[in-house]
């Protein structure tokens, strides 16, 4: 006879073999879920009418979501900018500015990294533009090969840190928690993780300087301002895309939404700009623009948001609607702007099934007392808060062998999140208990892109590295950023500070030392005169 106490541990082995099988994972989520659905119906744990709390969730929760309405805005906006020749830009004119040191060409690989992964958000993209650009230049010089396919396969996984990564996004939703505090507590592991990268391109520069030789200087095309200059045009648009959509989302002027609308709109213009058939006309009008939306910013920040204001941005807008136009009008543009609508819908479409899928099963794995289940489990384990992480952290790492970033977020966040809650909650308080929580899952989670045998950025650079590449060196160039990936796991454990850090201080208050004291005033009393008498 199945008791209640076996059905979370079943389902939960159920959802593990039916992924096994290889079935589409959002459909697998709904037929495990439905299925032991109708089986705790029938074994009497709970009645029909129990189950429509699905369709409640699902149209009150997911369909209704206006947070998850940023996914298609910044999933767009990183496939417009993947394909607009930014990173091409970016990579020759790094290359160039780092070329005479030693790893000078795998300091501009993390450091571009970096910075597409403030602006795209899309691993796939990032890591094959920038194995397509910087592969042959690297293997040219002499870079010892599997250097070469690891760093570009680490450097493009930094964008599942840095904001606005979908990934955080995607955490803040799951976790109940602000995106805009999910931001800030990425930023300093995502800013470590880049020391940690450049850290180990140094000492190979020490110890083993073949690995990573300079660039030869008859090969320095650029140098002087010319270098500069064309480092600039690359670095300040990106800034710019950077500042609208993270800074207005920090500074509260928008909701991560509108951030992402805005950042949509920002591709747009970056790519339209940054394309050769890019008129005149348009170039007069876009330094029209940004100085004018520059005054507008000074006026409105130290004086007051007046006719000048919204004189001064009113011709912002018109500047960025005339350059959208001209991205009407180049052919190249539009058929990049139609794929980006094309990869946009896909995305969001496999997403919004992972939800249903989930929805379905969180709702029976929590009718048949699952959250229970697991909080026990999970509190009982050896160690307290520290074996606790370390655990979730193991867990999470073998999962992503077999899950990708959305499974392991849809699926297990939602089960994981109020025991976290509880259990971390002593170390940095409550409020910042779950962002410390989804920023060191997020850390880990940027290993499932890595490690065999389903890492996909080493699919991708496998995809796209020439013939004389092995898949070994491949595989073996991805073992040291592997590592140093999980040391900034660890670093994140040890020093909550590094995600808590920026995050605003949470006032505690004593329930039991509260006290309402309510002063005693002297008041003469009312004088209303004399009782009146009945009149007849």
């Amino acid at each position: 006879m199945i008791t209640l106490e076996m059905m979370p541990p079943m389902m939960f082995g159920g959802l593990v073999l039916a992924m096994l099988i290889g079935f589409p994972v959002a459909f697998t989520l709904a037929a495990v879920g439905l299925s032991f659905g109708f089986l705790a119906i029938h074994l009497g744990f709970f009645d029909l009418n129990f189950l429509q709390a699905i369709p409640g969730r699902v149209f009150g929760g997911v369909l209704s979501n206006e947070l998850l309405l940023a996914i298609p805005f910044f999933t767009f906006m990183g496939s417009v900018l993947e394909r607009c020749g930014l990173a091409e830009d970016m990579l020759d004119s790094m290359g160039q500015l780092f070329g005479p040191i030693r790893g000078g060409l795998g300091y501009s690989v993390i450091l571009v990294g970096f910075i597409l992964g403030a602006i795209t958000g899309t691993v796939a993209a990032q890591v094959i533009a920038m194995a397509l650009i910087s592969m042959p230049v690297m293997m040219r010089y002499g870079y010892n090969i599997r250097y070469v396919t690891g760093v570009l396969a680490a450097s493009g996984t930094i964008t599942q840190l840095v904001p606005p990564s979908l990934v955080l996004i995607v955490l803040a939703d799951q976790l109940g928690k602000s995106v805009g505090d999910m931001y800030l507590g990425a930023w300093g592991p995502s800013l470590f993780q880049i020391m940690l990268f450049a850290g180990y391109t140094f000492l190979l520069g020490i110890f083993k300087p073949d690995h990573v030789p300079p660039v030869p200087k008859e090969f320095r095309t650029l140098t002087g301002w010319p270098l500069w200059r064309k480092c600039l045009m690359g670095i300040i648009p990106s800034a710019v895309l950077i500042f609208v959509v993270l800074g207005t989302m920090m500074l509260g002027l928008a909701t991560p939404t509108e951030a992402g609308a805005m950042g949509a709109v920002g591709a747009i213009v970056l790519a339209t700009i940054h394309h050769k058939d890019f008129s005149s006309t348009g170039r007069k009008l876009l330094i029209i623009g940004a100085i004018t939306g520059g005054i507008g910013t000074l006026v409105g920040i130290f004086v007051a948001e007046g006719l000048v204001f919204k004189i001064a941005f009113a011709v912002t807008y018109l500047a960025v609607v005339w350059i959208c136009l001209e991205a009407v009008r180049i052919p190249g543009l539009r058929d990049l702007i139609r794929q980006g609508y094309q990869s946009t819908m896909r995305l969001t479409t496999m997403v919004t099934f992972i939800l249903i899928g989930s929805t379905c099963f969180s709702v029976v794995f929590l009718g048949v007392s699952g959250g229970e289940w697991l909080e026990h489990l999970l509190t009982s384990l050896p160690g307290g808060v520290w074996g606790f992480l370390i655990f979730i952290n193991a867990f999470i790492f073998f999962l992503a062998f077999f899950l990708d970033f959305f499974e392991i977020a849809f699926i297990i966040l939602p089960m994981l999140a109020p025991v976290a809650q509880k259990v971390l909650a002593p170390v940095v308080g409550a409020d910042a208990a779950l962002i410390w929580f989804g920023v060191m899952i997020c850390v880990n989670m940027q290993t499932s892109f890595l490690h065999p045998p389903f890492g996909f950025a080493l699919f991708y650079l496998r995809g796209v590295a020439p013939r004389e590449v092995k898949s070994s060196d491949i595989y073996w160039g991805a073992v040291p950023w592997i590592g140093l990936q999980i040391i900034m796991v660890i670093l994140v454990i040890a020093f909550p500070a590094t995600v808590t850090g920026l995050l605003g201080k949470s006032t505690t208050v004593d329930l039991d030392n509260i006290k309402i004291e309510v002063p005693m005033i002297d008041v003469a009393p009312l004088d209303f005169g004399p009782v009146p008498t009945n009149r007849q």
